[in-house]
């Protein structure tokens, strides 16, 4: 396959979900390419201040994936490709707020779809599915995209995660639509701002600046598949431009497990974080102790190539939150009057 980067210049580029940790990110990088980018973002979990100001090639819209007056505007803009990060996340907010979850994950990209389906000239539809949510707990590792999906999930966001993978076979299947599903796997990096609902990592890096102590949720022996930001938008870039993707699902994954312990001792002691971790029960919800995933289908078919080191991936996320604390601080959400490393653990 020919290198991407040129494929993307001058190409119109809607990326839902584009103020968000991933979305922004693979914003930068299309203006990067020379692409002219449309975000749409209800700022849910997402900041203005992640993206670029009075940039040309960028247009913000703030507002929603299923609300009609908000997708005529971005689909009269006749988007070449779209990438549908936008999502209701994740697993704990969805027990909290099924409905909403429902609402965003399963009606949005239901919308989404039909309106690239009326529009008729798109091509590429590039779908952020999630593989926590698609693959059994008890399925051999690492996970490969030929397993049988589960029909037991533990959670509304994994329930409408899938969902919107069976929406988009169905358009790609009845009406031609160029769909394509990417299964991320724990991604991590520089643009995720710390909360309630957040990921592992963006929590402990927020915690260990404080100086407080870490929760680990379990024995902290559970491992995940920790991908690196830019990998997994290199990845979404081979997936939206490669012909062999459409109607297709692949794992983005660094393909290593890392346990949760390494984890927090590497950021402890990377930020001098002398208060050490503590321990509380696992969550209910979660089911698996170990997540890895095989990489080898991208890698054959798209020439994905993740190349981040776990450490230093961490370092430079490290990197961002200095630069970048007064805004993460103001933005961070938690639950209210708790001391912050605490609250996960009430």
């Amino acid at each position: 396959m020919k290198d991407y980067k040129e494929y993307y210049k001058n190409k119109k580029i809607l990326v839902t979900g584009g103020a968000g940790a991933i979305g922004s990110m693979l914003t930068l990088k299309l203006i990067e390419l020379g692409a002219k980018v449309f975000v749409l973002d209800n700022l849910s979990s997402g900041y203005t201040w992640n993206l670029p100001e009075k940039e040309n090639n960028l247009l913000f819209t703030k507002g929603d994936v299923t609300n009609d007056i908000d997708l005529k505007r971005i689909f009269n803009e006749e988007p070449d490709i779209i990438f549908h990060l936008a999502a209701f996340f994740a697993n704990q907010n969805s027990i909290d707020y099924p409905e909403k979850d429902l609402i965003t994950n399963g009606f949005g990209t239901l919308k989404l779809l039909e309106y690239s389906k009326i529009y008729g000239k798109l091509k590429r539809f590039v779908y952020a599915s999630s593989g926590c949510s698609i693959y059994p707990s008890d399925a051999p590792l690492p996970y490969k995209e030929d397993l049988p999906p589960s029909m037991y999930l533990s959670t509304p966001y994994q329930i409408t995660k899938m969902l919107g993978e069976l929406y988009g076979n169905m358009f790609f299947k009845n009406y031609k639509i160029p769909f394509a599903k990417a299964r991320f796997f724990n991604s991590y990096g520089p643009g995720e701002v710390p909360g309630q609902y957040r990921n592992v990592i963006p929590n402990f890096i927020y915690w260990a600046l404080l100086g407080d102590p870490l929760p680990i949720t379990g024995t902290g022996e559970e491992s995940r598949d920790f991908t690196y930001v830019y990998d997994i938008i290199d990845g979404l870039l081979r997936i939206g431009y490669c012909q062999e993707a459409i109607g297709n699902e692949f794992n983005l994954a660094a393909g290593i497990e890392i346990k949760i312990n390494y984890l927090a001792n590497l950021i402890n002691k990377l930020t001098s974080n002398v208060q050490g971790i503590f321990y509380t029960s696992r969550r209910s919800w979660d089911t698996k102790p170990r997540l890895l995933a095989s990489n080898e289908k991208a890698k054959a078919i798209l020439k994905f190539k993740p190349e981040t080191d776990f450490e230093e991936g961490i370092k430079t996320t490290i990197k961002w939150f200095n630069d970048n604390f007064e805004k993460i601080q103001s933005s961070a959400k938690f639950g209210p009057g708790l001391s912050s490393a605490v609250r996960l653990t009430k």
